[in-house]
Formats: C-alpha cells, sequence, structure tokens
C-alpha cells in the first residue's frame, strides 16, 4: 500500500473525524481523482509539441493521455472546433495516490524560490487547481530531451463540498501551503 493512502487512513480519517465533529468515517472527506492537463495553444501550428507534451505527461503520471480538442471555434484565437488544443490524464487509485505522493514530497521542493503553494486557488466546491510554470521540476523528465518548457494545471478533485473542509484534508496530507 502506498505511504500517503496509508497515511490517509492512519492518521487524516480520524483527525479530521475530530476536528469536524463526524460520526460516520464515510462523511469524511477524500480525494476522488486528480487531473494533470498541458493546455497548448501552439499545437494548432505545430503537431510536433502534442507529441512531446504526450510523452512528458505520460512519463510523469505513469498513464497515457487523453488529446483534448476544442469544443467551438474561436476567431481571435485562430481556432477551429475539432482541433487538437492539449492533453490531459484522470489518475485514480494506487496512481493518484503515489502521484501525490511525489508531487508533496519530491516535485514541490524542487521548485525555485518555493515558499509554499498558495491557499486560495479553490473553485467553491473543494477542488483545489495548482498551476506549474515547467514540466522540468520532475524527475522523470530528462532536462537535455525537453523541446520546449511546458506548464500544466494539477487540479485535486476532493469529496468535501466546502473549501475550507479541503484545505483541512489536504493540509493533512502534507500540502506546504503558504503562510500569508
Amino acid at each position: 500500500m502506498n505511504h500517503m493512502k496509508e497515511r490517509y487512513q492512519n492518521e487524516v480519517v480520524p483527525a479530521l473525524m475530530k476536528a469536524l465533529n463526524l460520526d460516520n468515517v464515510m462523511d469524511v472527506p477524500r480525494i476522488q481523482k486528480v487531473v494533470v492537463n498541458i493546455g497548448m495553444g501552439e499545437a494548432m501550428d505545430n503537431p510536433k509539441a502534442l507529441e512531446a507534451a504526450t510523452t512528458d505527461i505520460s512519463a510523469i503520471t505513469g498513464q497515457r493521455p487523453v488529446v483534448t480538442k476544442a469544443r467551438k471555434s474561436i476567431a481571435a484565437f485562430k481556432l477551429r472546433e475539432g482541433r487538437s488544443i492539449g492533453v490531459m490524464v484522470t489518475l485514480r487509485g494506487e496512481k493518484m495516490w503515489s502521484f501525490l505522493d511525489r508531487l508533496m514530497n519530491i516535485v514541490l521542493p524542487r521548485v525555485r524560490d518555493f515558499r509554499g503553494i498558495s491557499p486560495n486557488a479553490f473553485d467553491g466546491r473543494g477542488n483545489y487547481t495548482l498551476g506549474l510554470r515547467e514540466q522540468i521540476i520532475f524527475p522523470e523528465i530528462e532536462y537535455d530531451k525537453v523541446d520546449k518548457v511546458r506548464g500544466m494545471e494539477i487540479t485535486i478533485v476532493t469529496t468535501a463540498r466546502t473549501d475550507d473542509r479541503a484545505a483541512m484534508l489536504l493540509q493533512l496530507l502534507g500540502m506546504p501551503f503558504r503562510k500569508d
């Protein structure tokens, strides 16, 4: 069993039950899934960029990504409906827990001038989105083979109904929030 999942079950669940005054274990907020997304406008002009992003995201997550397509045409961005504009991966189960463990303990401390992540990136429904500026902070990415530095979004979807409960869950798991 993964270290992070074990910690969730043995430490976080009892602490949340006590802090939130919950009687039922099923009411405790938990992480449903993690979505890793790379959006690329350059994929319209350069199809090789999409392949490079696909190899990067599959190396990072250990899962093959889905190519996302534009839902509607936007003339200002020279975008047509149905064109490939990014890649995404949805992680659940063991892969999700191992990814979160690597993210919190290895990747985030490698960020330059890291002082913690923003506690204000919750969406109002208990989900947290973290934006990273470069994919090279992941140890799976070989710096020499990177054609271009790309950013990505990591969304942590929880069953918490409020942002406060989700923040408490992530903080107990070890998410390094910045103290403002």
